[in-house]
């Protein structure tokens, strides 16, 4: 029914940038908020950042002042901007969607997740 597609993950060095994006599609009547998670191997999945339609965002204190979300509301796409990376930002990142479907039902949605490595 919903489709989140992620892209931008890779390999970068410690102080680099990456930006992720995340695409939704499907039978959506409305995203009521999009955000991103990271499992590293070994760990919980944990969350990054989260932006409302409201425009209200949470996030984690290890990545403040270093990452920022965004969204573009008409393309159902929410982005993050990672600056200053650090080999512990390593992890597989997640799209996650809080998302009204056609036939008014609310649900949460993930994506397949995109790759960050930060390393030397």
């Amino acid at each position: 029914q919903v489709q989140l597609v992620e892209s931008g993950g890779g390999l970068v060095q410690p102080g680099g940038s990456l930006r992720l994006s995340c695409a939704a599609s499907g039978s959506i009547f409305s995203i009521n908020a999009m955000g991103w998670y990271r499992q590293a191997p070994g760990k919980q999945r944990e969350l990054v950042a989260w932006l409302t339609s409201g425009g209200v965002t949470n996030s984690a204190d290890s990545v403040k002042g270093r990452f920022t979300i965004s969204r573009d509301n008409a393309k159902n796409t929410v982005y993050l901007q990672m600056n200053n990376l650090k080999p512990e930002d390593t992890a597989r990142y997640y799209c996650k969607a809080d998302v009204i479907i056609a036939t008014l039902r609310r649900g949460d949605y993930w994506g397949r997740g995109t790759q960050v490595t930060v390393s030397s």
